[in-house]
Order: structure tokens, then C-alpha cells, then sequence
């Protein structure tokens, strides 16, 4: 086993509906609301800008739903919804759940001394407000950090793979995903990797070569 494991979230730890369905219809209706009661907090008018600009019009909420519709990883659009999911998680409106193979997993490496790092399109404050209100309690204590495409890079380029192992010190690494074009990234920047095939999600049948696959964590 490597020194770290850093894993993607959805389709690998999590099933790809409680993003596209639970997450994105919890955050849908109050990503208008939210932005005119915060408009006055810096990351909130930052994101706005960003969406502005990406979209070339001034309709924001608008730019915000076609881009969910469309699953694009825009930026912006995952600062938001992870703000609005972390109050979510905190409320008890929204608990994270995971496949019956990953609590255990995870426990289990972070037992043997294997650092674990998560790597994931959606933000890191969203990401930590998952792994904090989950079905199995808090999880935030088995990892030791935490990755998006702000602070490392898109996933599918080896750059964002290169960035990351330089913050974690070590070139010992394993990605987990379940998206072979992620996994080839991973793999141009010398990392280890390994395909996810969940049965049932997006690319549970896809050609993982020439990445070990497996269909459960152990």
C-alpha cells in the first residue's frame, strides 16, 4: 500500500445520484436566495464575478442552473453549492452516504498508517461538510487533506496531479476513481491508480486499461 490514498468522492465513495439528485436539488432553489443574503461576503461576490464573466451575461442564477443541468465542474458554481450544502449538513437537512465498502476501508487504512486525501471536483468546505455528517458520524478525523479544482486543478489534467503530491511531500501515492480519464492524468504525473467499477453508476462499465480495477474498496 502506499504511503497516501487520495480518493474522488463521486461514483467511488458515494453513489453519483445523491450529487446529481439529493445535492443538486437541496442546492438548486437556494442558490438565488443565497447570493442576495451574502452578497456582502467576499468569496460569495467573488464567485458572482466568476460567473458573470464565464458566462458573459448578468443573469447569474440562470448561468448557475445551466451549468447543474449540464454536471459541468464549473468553479464558481461549486464554491456556491458547497456553501450552501455545508449549512445543509450542519442544519441536519442533508447526511452523506456512502457505498457499505468505504467506512470500513478507510477506517482500515488509516488504522495501517496510510495517510488518506480526498480529491474532488466539488469544494473543499463541501467536502468537509460531507465527511463530517455522514450516516456513519464524523469522518473528518481518517483524512489529512482535502482537494478541488480551485486548489489543485481540473481532474483530468496531470498538472492538478503534480500540485497535489507536492503539498502531500511524496511521490507514494494511489488515486482511487472511478472516471478512467482522471485515472490517466493521475498516472501521467507518476502517481499509482486504480479504476472503481461501481455496478449501476456512470462508468460502471468502462474500460479502466490500463488501470488495475477494482468493485469494492478493501
Amino acid at each position: 500500500m502506499s504511503k497516501w490514498v487520495v480518493l474522488d468522492i463521486e461514483g467511488t465513495l458515494s453513489a453519483t445520484d445523491q450529487v446529481l439528485v439529493v445535492l443538486y436539488d437541496y442546492a438548486r432553489p437556494r442558490l438565488g436566495p443565497w447570493i442576495s443574503e451574502h452578497g456582502d461576503d467576499p468569496v460569495v461576490a467573488d464567485a458572482v464575478k466568476q460567473i458573470k464573466e464565464l458566462s458573459g451575461h448578468d443573469d447569474v442564477v440562470k448561468a448557475l442552473h445551466d451549468w447543474m443541468d449540464a454536471d459541468q465542474k464549473v468553479t464558481p458554481l461549486k464554491t456556491l453549492q458547497g456553501l450552501i450544502w455545508q449549512q445543509g449538513y450542519a442544519q441536519g437537512d442533508l447526511v452523506a452516504e456512502f457505498f457499505p465498502d468505504v467506512v470500513p476501508a478507510l477506517r482500515k487504512w488509516h488504522d495501517d498508517g496510510v495517510k488518506l486525501a480526498i480529491f474532488s471536483s466539488g469544494s473543499v468546505a463541501g467536502q468537509i461538510a460531507f465527511f463530517k455528517h455522514t450516516t456513519d458520524g464524523d469522518l473528518t478525523p481518517l483524512l489529512e487533506h482535502h482537494f478541488d479544482t480551485v486548489n489543485a486543478g481540473p481532474k483530468r489534467e496531470a498538472a492538478s496531479y503534480h500540485k497535489i503530491a507536492e503539498v502531500l511531500q511524496s511521490d507514494d501515492i494511489t488515486f482511487y476513481s472511478d472516471v478512467p480519464a482522471e485515472l490517466h492524468a493521475a498516472q501521467e504525473a507518476g502517481w499509482k491508480t486504480v479504476g472503481v467499477a461501481r455496478a449501476g453508476e456512470p462508468y460502471g462499465n468502462a474500460d479502466f486499461t490500463p488501470h488495475p480495477t477494482v468493485w469494492e474498496l478493501s
